[in-house]
């Protein structure tokens, strides 16, 4: 335990301390990670909420995490509120809500893969929107949530189109 030799709280006394004021605010700590071998030392909170996490949200948990980390009295150290990010796989039912309206390459377990746009979440499926054919007509397909092995959030350059984003839900406001 490296983490108590350094006077360092543990994960689970952060996600203890933090858990019910970042849920009042409406955000779910996703991971903490404690680096005490850092120069500082680091705790690292991952959050997201429903809406995502900007700028002001970040600097409003900042102040809440280091307020109730300071009842700590730890050692010196870097504390980092930070969104899980792009690359991180979508594994939840949580995680595919969230992410409603983005591009995303799936894998599925029996070894195929598919590139689409996610839709609606409900009753474990998530409707994905697929441009098929020659000439890239969109279709919508529901994909039970269990039968995917891996899905990962692609970054995209251009806009989807309106069409796209009405098949998933969304009026082209809220993506």
């Amino acid at each position: 335990m490296a983490e108590r030799s350094t006077g360092l709280p543990s994960q689970r006394q952060v996600i203890d301390l933090l858990d019910g004021e970042f849920s009042r605010a409406g955000f779910d700590i996703e991971d903490v990670v404690i680096d005490a071998a850092a120069r500082p030392p680091r705790i690292v909170v991952v959050v997201d909420g429903d809406d995502g996490l900007d700028l002001d949200s970040v600097a409003q948990l900042s102040r809440i995490a280091a307020e109730l980390l300071d009842e700590l009295e730890s050692p010196a150290y870097v504390l980092e509120v930070t969104s899980p990010g792009v690359d991180r796989p979508l594994t939840t039912d949580t995680h595919f809500r969230r992410a409603r309206g983005r591009k995303v390459e799936l894998t599925l377990a029996d070894g195929s893969s598919l590139t689409g746009r996610l839709g609606e979440t409900q009753d474990g499926t998530v409707c994905v929107i697929m441009r098929e054919g020659a000439r890239g007509n969109l279709a919508t397909r529901d994909i039970a949530l269990d039968t995917i092995a891996k899905a990962v959030v692609q970054v995209e350059f251009s806009p989807p189109s309106p069409r796209e984003l009405e098949l998933a839900g969304l009026s082209g406001k809220e993506a």
